[in-house]
């Protein structure tokens, strides 16, 4: 008779719409095979206390319809085993204790990293492998792959700023958004873009620069004006959360001292650059005389748990399955991906990077033909704006502003926008 194999699923980081359907898939194919199949509550948690107590057993009747929703059954935690080997050595012992031989993780790069270390410190006696999930889709996919979870975040994301565009149209406002993503501004721009934003930052744009605040505000400030002198006195400009990053935190005080997570991240929503962003600009205008309504909105948990769109719910299925055959066919330490309608498992080694012993980010290409028509659609001051001097000085009008004033506090913007084709 073949060693019992008991197989573990557990969810760490952030939620995602699809995860149900990952748990579901992966319990359904391993119970299937012959394993016995455990869900372990909010991710390295409990097994981080050598609490065995959060360990339950799924059956096919518990998991077979669970696809359809939102949110993680099996809950989700930050809590980071690789902060020390203490830590690290007590979650290995755990799963053992359980019987646990192979390991299903379902998480962003953290959560990928810490089902590494598992592996290596059980000596590869618990055969692991992690699913990717992230609305940021900032994971180290081929380009044209997507993280699970982003399709549904944007889908329901553009309704929400569709939404928010309309009443900008009915009521003459300005909104301020601010989209999730930690790293990469793929949330924000692909909202943005599809929901037809009058405009989208993300921090991609800048590259290794660090950026003062009050660029961010000119931007944003730049576009009021420009959408005023076309007789249009409202919008929506849609941020992505990663610029925090990109802020000076000498500037940024906030930056000093907000709370961090688990794995040393700065938590976010802790800092409220949208309502910053809207004081600064609405202060500029109304010390010029300009009376503007501007509102401001973060988006990001309305979309983490939302139920999955019909895209991921099947792409999470097969990746569910295919992480269930990849362990069958003795696979271990890899991250599982589904490109061309075929599983490609990407070992933990191929997707790390060298220097920081983290899972690598993938970033937005600002060279990309997407990107460049994300920007011809954006109304934000180019480069042609500073041509004729007739159009510079109605945009100086509608700013309440000299030439001479408009054109050195905006012109600037002007040498980082895109050459028109």
């Amino acid at each position: 008779m073949s060693a019992k194999k008991v197989l573990a699923i557990l969810v760490g980081g952030g939620p995602a719409p699809g995860i149900n359907a990952v748990i579901s898939a992966a319990a359904i194919e391993a119970i299937n095979e012959g394993f016995e199949v455990l869900g372990i509550q909010d991710g390295f948690k409990w097994l981080m206390r050598e609490d065995l107590s959060k360990a339950r057993p799924l059956r096919i009747e518990d998991v077979s319809r669970i696809h359809l929703d939102g949110g993680s059954m099996l809950g989700t935690a930050r809590d980071n085993p690789t902060k020390s080997e203490t830590s690290l050595r007590a979650v290995v012992s755990t799963l053992q204790a359980l019987g646990v031989t192979h390991l299903v993780t379902i998480g962003g790069d953290d959560t990928a990293l810490s089902s590494s270390s598992v592996a290596s410190t059980s000596n590869y006696q618990i055969h692991t492998v992690h699913v990717p999930k992230t609305i940021d889709n900032d994971l180290p996919l081929p380009n044209h792959i997507p993280t699970f979870g982003y399709q549904t975040a944007r889908h329901y994301g553009v309704e929400m700023v569709g939404n928010l565009m309309e009443d900008a149209r009915s009521t003459k406002r300005w909104f301020i958004v601010v989209a999730m993503g930690r790293k990469a501004g793929y949330l924000a721009l692909g909202i943005g873009k599809a929901a037809g934003a009058t405009l989208t930052v993300i921090g991609e744009e800048f590259g290794n620069e660090i950026i003062s605040f009050s660029r961010i505000c000119d931007i944003v400030e730049g576009a009021i004006i420009k959408r005023r002198a076309l007789r249009r006195p409202y919008g929506v400009a849609v941020l992505a959360e990663g610029l925090i990053e990109k802020l000076d935190p000498q500037e940024m005080a906030d930056l000093q001292d907000v709370e961090r997570d688990e794995h040393g991240h700065i938590r976010f929503a802790e800092v409220d650059l949208a309502r910053k962003v809207k004081a600064e600009v609405q202060g500029r205008l109304s010390q010029r005389g300009i009376r503007i309504t501007i509102t401001n909105k973060n988006i990001g948990y309305e979309l983490r748990c939302a139920a999955p769109i019909p895209f991921d719910m099947a792409y999470c299925r097969d990746l569910g399955y295919s992480a269930i055959r990849y362990l069958l066919n003795g696979g271990s330490g890899a991250m599982i991906s589904v490109q061309g309608g075929r599983m490609v498992a990407l070992p933990f080694d191929d997707i790390r990077d060298p220097q920081t012993g983290k899972t690598r980010i993938r970033l937005v290409n600002v060279e990309s033909e997407g990107f460049r028509v994300a920007r011809e659609y954006m109304i934000r001051l180019e480069g042609e704006d500073f041509e004729d001097p007739a159009w510079i000085e109605k945009l100086a009008t509608a700013g309440k502003l000299s030439v001479t004033e408009f054109t050195e506090r905006f012109q600037y913007l002007s040498a980082a926008a895109p050459m028109k084709k």
